[in-house]
């Protein structure tokens, strides 16, 4: 079977050599020595000045909601992974759903505008599969009407956007280190902000509010990333570059052999990490075709995202049918016709190949 996506992993003799280590320290968690070691290198990799790693990127987002103190609405995308709109939710927040962009496939700004109400506290937008969205033209939204402006960077390790590291635009970003992603701590995750208030408050609510062994000074949670993830991400960090150039050499030989059958995501990134190879087809039903075939010869992509979040059957059970009372009509078209296609660094030409055979030979073209 040929996946959507495979982890990579270190040789086992450098994970090892780290686990030495924490055998010899007994120094597990509670920011241990290669936590702070990791921290510290990503930053630097990432072109960030503060990066704060925590246990997942779920809770990255949860922990930016929380720092700020938002209450209302926050305006999103129904675009993306359940996380997004789940911890908006978990929060106490309500959702609100703008629609995309039919080519970058990110939030489109224009509807961003259109949603926002004086109820509105925050927006926040994701870089779908990793590609940049229109950063200036949110801020310009956020900065008119004096809204928080956070972004879902979970595809976005090592993107950058007019030379500039995207993770430095918004008010802050968060970060996915999960094992399926182009860098991966196993599970984790990790915040990246400017403002050092923000940074040390942070700091404080993964870790329970504790400032010192009597202080607690925030209701916190525990949200820290332990030894064992940092020391697969300081194995996985050393041949970044070298796992993303395969990815690339992949990603564009999909586009060259399937560019006459499906449509593409306009990429705007000046520095992109291949990490997804994401296709529209002509509607549903042909995705749906592709799929099945694909998956009879033992390939298996994934409908990401499909469905749209606003089409879980929670929002409909509470009464909160969230594709009529929106226009999505973007999001609704690019959800049904999209179409993840397997890629991963040890991911053969000859595989991919197999791959493009079968979409080409039914992909019906009238």
């Amino acid at each position: 079977m040929i996946t959507v996506t495979k982890s990579d992993l270190p040789p086992l003799e450098k994970y090892v050599h780290y686990l030495e280590k924490m055998w010899s320290s007994r120094w597990l968690t509670n920011n241990g020595e290669f936590v702070q070691l990791l921290e510290k290198r990503l930053a630097e990799y990432l072109k960030v000045k503060n990066l704060i790693l925590v246990s997942n990127g779920t809770l990255a987002i949860q922990l930016a909601l929380k720092a700020y103190d938002l209450g209302g609405e926050v305006i999103t995308t129904p675009f993306t992974f359940a996380a997004t709109t789940n911890v908006i939710l978990w929060e106490g927040l309500k959702p609100v759903f703008a629609d995309i962009d039919f080519d970058t496939f990110n939030i489109d700004p224009k509807d961003v505008e259109r949603k926002i109400t004086n109820k509105t506290s925050a927006i926040l937008a994701v870089h779908v599969y990793g590609n940049p969205c229109y950063v200036e033209e949110l801020q310009e939204i956020a900065d008119k009407y004096n809204l928080k402006l956070l972004y879902d960077a979970a595809h976005a390790f090592g993107v950058e956007y007019n030379n500039q590291s995207i993770l430095n635009y918004g008010d802050l970003s968060t970060l996915s280190f999960h094992a399926t992603k182009v860098f991966h701590t196993i599970e984790g995750g990790a915040i990246a902000a400017k403002d050092e208030d923000l940074v040390e408050k942070l700091q404080l609510l993964r870790n329970h509010g504790i400032k010192s062994e009597e202080e607690v000074i925030v209701p916190g949670t525990n949200a820290k990333m332990n030894e064992f993830q940092a020391a697969m991400g300081l194995c996985n960090l050393e041949d970044i570059d070298e796992k993303i150039q395969r990815r690339k050499k992949i990603y564009e030989h999909y586009k060259e052999e399937l560019s006459k059958h499906v449509k593409f995501q306009k990429i705007i990134a000046s520095k992109y990490n291949y990490g997804y190879m994401p296709v529209c087809f002509k509607n549903l039903g042909k995705r749906d075709e592709i799929y099945s075939e694909l998956v009879k010869n033992k390939i298996k992509p994934r409908k990401y995202f499909f469905p749209l979040t606003t089409n879980f059957d929670y929002f409909k059970k509470n009464g909160a049918d969230l594709v009529k009372t929106y226009n999505l009509k973007e999001a609704l078209d690019i959800s049904n016709k999209i179409l993840c296609l397997p890629l991963y660094p040890d991911l053969e030409i000859e595989s991919v190949d197999r791959v493009v055979e079968i979409i080409n030979s039914n992909v019906d073209n009238k």
